[in-house]
């Protein structure tokens, strides 16, 4: 971790206060900055405070705070006035992924903050060098993908847009070990980044063997969670290929990728589920149907999960920092 970084001194600003965004104000108030969150809708901003103080709670019964609860919720401005990012060394968009609204808000913080502000979009799907160009100084912009939750996950992607400045990605990269966090930094502009690019990949696949019968979607997640995930959080993929021996992986390979899905089109089952607007757990429908109550139940054994493999991961830092470009 870089000592000379004060989080108590700088400033951070984030606009868009749904459930992303709040996490994140909350993982940013646990590293000990002044937050300043801005809500560019009425709606937001109503249990903004409420939510976020229930996840520093939670944050609190993880041994994650810096200081008592009482001190870091004084740490936090909410507002409806961008005006409150005047004096912000860094702020973080999470609004909706729809390139005007992304573009509306980026001029309304452009008008406020200094020449000097980092702005960093926390899209995951837009690429970076798209959205620098709503931007005044495009050198200065960059994305920052967070997990949900923010103040509960190590995962972030740093990722330079073409015009990104590499000394000021490197700044937020430092920045991010105070967060608590395990970050990529990447020089390269790819489309999804680094994780969805390995997650689609596997949705892709997990979907194409359900729609042609060969596997449930209940088979599917089982020897997902049984295989890769009694081990994917300490090594990853690569370290797992080396751990288990390298000189199969050719064959394996020359047999097994002439059989994955390559399709391009979006799976029927997704689609069919998308046409009914039904939205898995947040609705008690989608690919499992769902209580009320086991819908809640999901909501807090998923808290505990996170809790759990977070200290779980810290017993077994082997850490490399590399990064990625």
């Amino acid at each position: 971790m870089d000592e000379t970084i004060q989080t108590s001194e700088i400033s951070v600003g984030v606009v868009g206060l749904g459930l992303m965004g709040s996490s994140i104000v909350a993982a940013l108030l646990m590293a000990g900055h002044p937050v300043k969150a801005i809500a560019p809708l009425p709606n937001e901003l109503a249990d903004a405070l409420q939510r976020i103080t229930s996840q520093l709670q939670h944050g609190e019964e993880a041994e994650l705070l810096t200081q008592p609860l009482e001190k870091t919720v004084t740490l936090l401005t909410l507002s409806a006035d961008y005006g409150e990012l005047h004096d912000c060394r860094l702020v973080l968009e999470c609004v909706t992924e729809k390139i005007p609204i992304k573009q509306s808000v980026y001029e309304k913080i452009a008008a406020v903050v200094s020449t000097d502000t980092v702005l960093a979009s926390n899209t995951s799907a837009i690429p970076i060098s798209m959205l620098q160009q709503y931007v005044p100084n495009p050198e200065r912009f960059m994305g920052v993908h967070w997990a949900e939750p923010a103040y509960m996950t190590r995962f972030m992607e740093i990722t330079c847009g073409t015009h990104t400045s590499v000394d000021l990605a490197d700044w937020v990269f430092r920045l991010a070990h105070h967060w608590k966090k395990e970050p990529t930094l990447l020089r390269k502009d790819i489309r999804g980044f680094v994780t969805n690019r390995l997650m689609y990949a596997i949705y892709r696949e997990g979907l194409h063997l359900v729609e042609t019968g060969a596997a449930s979607l209940d088979d599917v997640d089982k020897a997902f969670r049984y295989d890769a995930g009694s081990w994917i959080t300490m090594m990853g993929i690569f370290r797992r290929m080396d751990y288990t021996g390298l000189q199969d992986y050719p064959e394996i390979f020359r047999r097994i990728f002439p059989q994955l899905s390559n399709s391009e089109a979006v799976p029927k089952l997704m689609q069919h589920l998308v046409d009914r607007q039904l939205r898995g757990t947040q609705s008690a429908q989608g690919l499992y149907d769902y209580t009320e109550e086991e819908a809640k139940e999901w909501d807090k054994a998923f808290a505990v999960f996170n809790k759990d493999i977070y200290q779980l991961a810290a017993r077994y830092p082997f850490r490399t920092d590399q990064r990625i470009g």
